[in-house]
């Protein structure tokens, strides 16, 4: 199985959107029951600190949200209408509340199927995107072309007001 290059904290240390747009191309990839997958990255979400309203942060720190507070580079899962685990990637300085939601991989679609198929639970959240938790995110020299990124408002985030309507959501069409 080809691997590629772990990301490290430094990949996802720098400002919400960049780290978004650039994880598009990059593989997920998963440990369990002593099997390893990959899966590129397609679709994610950013969320951008304490004045995003579609932003879990924007309600202040509370014990769900306090890993988006934390360092960079580990998982803040949470559950989703009490039926889907939500898999985000925390970004930016330490204390500024931002992380960036996993929407999709090739083949498959929708963030609650991704958490699904990958095995993911609470039991990740506040772990380490590293080889040791069992699941982490590669570089594996895959290169998207900005033209090849499609920008739109991010998805069920209506009650956010102006916010619903950024284009914080990007997508890579794999053509696949």
């Amino acid at each position: 199985m080809l691997t590629g290059q772990v990301l490290s904290v430094d990949f996802f240390e720098r400002p919400t959107r960049r780290v978004a747009r650039e994880l598009l191309g990059k593989h997920l990839v998963r440990r369990l029951h002593g099997k390893t997958n990959a899966y590129m990255i397609t679709e994610v979400e950013a969320y951008d600190g304490y004045n995003d309203l579609a932003s879990h942060a924007s309600r202040g720190r509370t014990a769900r949200t306090e890993v988006m507070f934390g360092k960079a580079g580990h998982w803040y899962v949470y559950l989703c209408y009490g039926m889907h685990w939500m898999l985000n990637i925390v970004t930016g300085p330490h204390e500024y509340p931002a992380a960036v939601l996993i929407r999709g991989v090739k083949g498959v679609g929708g963030p609650g199927r991704l958490t699904k198929t990958l095995g993911v639970t609470k039991a990740l959240n506040a772990r380490t995107a590293t080889r040791g938790t069992g699941l982490w995110i590669e570089d594996r020299g895959v290169r998207v072309p900005k033209r090849s990124i499609m920008r739109t408002p991010r998805v069920g985030v209506s009650y956010a007001k102006e916010w619903a309507h950024k284009p914080m959501r990007y997508v890579f069409d794999t053509g696949a």
